[in-house]
């Protein structure tokens, strides 16, 4: 497993189109915010949370359909899955390294989007840490939906139509916190929600693409 991490870490070092993409595409809908609501500072305050949480999870969204999709089309997933790895174990190492090219740097490129929602400086931190654990159970239940999808026509499309849906949990515990936060109320309550969502789907998603990928 941590071999196969290795692998999938160099080779999104050699090729940072996606997580380049991901992170612009993320910076570049919070930007266009102010344009489309007015640069009233209590209105922009006011949307920062929904905003800045859903052009996260969106972005995180687009490198998911190519997760299996390359290396179904030139045979190196059926040597994988031949490797000695469970399906289910090749499932957690792709989620995480999905996680690790794309959630992350949103993470750290979160304060930048907080800043031009004028979101209060108290709750970067706490954005920052909904960001984290949003993108990582979109990164589990991404994995399961690409796993799914995988040699269907219109895989491509069919993929966020699956994924967003069950993601809509997550997004309303995440921007709670958030506005929580920014209010200077109690936020840790659906912090809390929002990890025991992703712990959750840390056992429930690998296993369900890796039944996926064992049918295909």
């Amino acid at each position: 497993m941590i071999a196969l991490l290795r692998r999938e870490w160099l080779l999104a070092a050699r090729h940072p189109g996606d997580t380049l993409a991901a992170m612009l595409f993320f910076l570049l809908v919070t930007a266009l915010f102010p344009f489309g609501v007015g640069p009233a500072p209590e209105t922009l305050a006011r949307l920062a949370p929904g905003a800045l949480l859903a052009a996260a999870l969106l972005a995180a969204l687009l490198p998911l359909d190519r997760l299996f999709a390359l290396e179904a089309e030139d045979g190196s997933l059926d040597q994988l899955l031949l490797s000695g790895l469970a399906p289910a174990q090749l499932a957690a190492v792709k989620a995480l390294a999905h996680w690790l090219t794309t959630g992350g740097p949103l993470l750290l490129a979160s304060p930048v989007a907080a800043a031009m929602l004028n979101l209060p400086t108290a709750a970067w931190g706490v954005a920052a840490l909904v960001v984290g654990l949003a993108t990582l159970f979109l990164s589990l239940l991404g994995t399961a939906g690409a796993a799914l999808t995988l040699g269907a026509r219109r895989g491509g499309v069919l993929l966020p139509l699956l994924v967003l849906p069950l993601a809509i949990p997550a997004m309303i515990f995440g921007a709670a916190g958030i506005e929580a936060a920014a209010s200077g109320v109690a936020w840790q309550p659906f912090v809390l929600l929002l990890g025991a969502l992703t712990a959750a789907a840390l056992p429930l998603a690998p296993l369900a693409a890796g039944a996926a990928l064992r049918a295909e």
